[in-house]
């Protein structure tokens, strides 16, 4: 649990793919919230000392063999409860209720009714429209639970313990299909919690400094530069506490986008004026990964060669104690690198999951507690240039993995092009900040086409273009027709050897952002 933070919530994740969600939208009141794992003891729930509990949704059936529960003590902490769909029916069936297969399922959005407009729904008009995604729902509330609001199809789409702060929402708040859900959480926070909303990003920035000072002493700090957001800030927030004390590294390893090496050496020689050591490693990289195209055979090799010429470089760096890393929160809680949190696989692109047993350095993890909008508003707070504040996230394994089949430095360059051309007529339409992710990706395919009064058998580009605010779903963004024209001429002319233009028309699920 954060030291920075005088009001906290917990989430108990029961596996749903909006708990990081939630969890952002109650620090978005100004409240500190985290994840934890959904059977979490009632007594460490209470260690934690926490203001209120949400129990999240989950893709189980509570009356299922193996459906995840939670501490039923948890009901008697005198702490207030706000249940969301899985969590609601849990509550529910947990203190007398009965949960079936509805007959009419509920997957969209819905008219919600409301009821009783107490706490929950105060300042709020009597129909709202809300987002269902659930096939089982409360089909018998106990009697001491009363009805709040209701759907069509769904009776008990709100309800609330007569005696007890409990309250249960079949609807999903969290999500932006839900346009007053923002409201009803504040509500529960405010008027149930009595919470003030007091947690303040730059109050973390100024704990989170004088931690690491305090920490650090007089030994010197190693931060990994990638030109993406996380380690920017990371570096950025690191020098703000000990200054000349940073050193970072940057490796080029000839997977980076165009111009991005330059633009990470001008921010942080001239601006911060850090210790910055640049390792050029093209060739190394390229060597791993010739005749490779399986993806997850890229993020290995090119895992391996970064450890190695960050390892070769660090040991030359004298008086190093420490090893900084740009990992967020998300990374944290799908790592499983919470005591607390819920327990998940490690993905070979997060950091934490990447760490040698034999590099002897401490870790700092100065950005563990935030998700990607708080480190975005971070780093503005911080003086980074909108340029790197705003940048669209970038995979780890760099090209690499947008760069389909092999990776040559032929192919790359192709691509390194053909990204530039997308990136800049983006932002030249005005629509960089109001897409979440957008990016070429080089084809392991050739087609044919004309060119003057030749036959071309070339390669083919696809552009990936998404809206999101979490990055667990996303949306094909619908860019205008013109801009796309615009783009799609200019990497036919510009580029040597592609000769076709692809739009990805495909959102997330079932797709995923990335193509590998």
């Amino acid at each position: 649990m954060s030291r920075f933070a005088e009001e906290k919530v917990l989430v108990l994740d029961f596996g749903s793919q909006y708990a990081q969600l939630i969890a952002r939208r109650v620090r978005q009141q100004k409240v500190y919230c985290e994840i934890v794992r959904h059977n979490i003891p009632a007594a460490r729930i209470r260690e934690l000392a926490p203001k209120a509990i949400i129990l999240s949704g989950g893709p189980a059936s509570v009356y299922g063999p193996n459906a995840p529960k939670c501490d039923p003590e948890i009901f008697r902490l005198d702490l207030p409860v706000l249940g969301i769909c899985y969590g609601m029916q849990l509550i529910c069936e947990a203190l007398g209720g009965q949960v079936q297969n509805a007959p009419a399922r509920e997957y969209g959005r819905a008219h919600l009714r409301i009821a009783q407009n107490g706490d929950l729904f105060a300042g709020l008009p009597p129909q709202l429209e809300v987002w269902m995604s659930h096939g089982d729902q409360v089909s018998q509330i106990a009697t001491e639970f009363q009805p709040l609001a209701a759907t069509e199809t769904c009776p008990f789409a709100a309800v609330k313990h007569v005696d007890r702060p409990i309250y249960g929402l079949q609807f999903h708040p969290e999500v932006t299909h839900t346009p007053r859900g923002p409201k009803i959480l504040d509500n529960f926070l405010k008027k149930v919690c009595g919470c003030r909303g007091t947690w303040e990003l730059s109050d973390f920035a100024r704990e989170t400094v004088e931690t690491v000072r305090r920490r650090v002493g007089r030994s010197r700090v190693i931060c990994g530069l990638s030109g993406g957001v996380d380690s920017s800030v990371t570096a950025a927030l690191l020098w703000q506490a000990i200054g000349p004390q940073l050193s970072c590294i940057l490796v080029d390893n000839g997977l980076l986008r165009k111009d991005e090496e330059e633009s990470v050496i001008r921010e942080f020689t001239n601006h911060f004026k850090t210790d910055l050591h640049v390792v050029k490693a093209e060739e190394k990289f390229l060597a791993a990964l010739a005749g490779i195209v399986e993806p997850q055979a890229k993020r290995r090799q090119i895992g391996h060669a970064f450890i190695e010429c960050f390892a070769d470089e660090a040991v030359k760096i004298e008086n190093a104690k420490f090893l900084a890393q740009g990992t967020l929160y998300p990374d944290v809680i799908e790592s499983g690198g919470s005591p607390d949190g819920p327990a998940a696989t490690i993905k070979l692109h997060h950091n934490v999951g990447g760490l040698p047993e034999d590099l002897a350095f401490e870790l700092i993890e100065p950005l563990r507690d935030l998700f990607k909008d708080e480190v975005r508003t971070l780093g503005a707070q911080l003086g980074l240039p909108e340029e790197i504040v705003w940048r669209h996230p970038f995979p780890g394994p760099g090209l690499a993995v947008r760069c389909l089949g092999e990776v040559t430095k032929p192919r790359l360059d192709t691509l390194r092009e053909a990204d530039a051309i997308v990136i800049g007529e983006l932002k030249n339409a005005g629509l960089y900040r109001k897409t979440a992710q957008v990016f070429a990706v080089l084809l392991p395919v050739q087609s044919v086409g004309v060119m003057g009064d030749s036959r071309t058998y070339a390669d083919a580009v696809a552009i990936r273009a998404v809206d999101t605010e979490d990055f667990m779903t996303a949306d094909w963004s619908r860019l205008p027709y013109d801009l796309l024209a615009r783009v799609s001429t200019r990497i036919i002319n510009e580029v040597p050897g592609v000769n076709r233009v692809v739009y990805d028309v495909s959102s997330k699920p079932p797709a995923t952002i990335e193509w590998e």
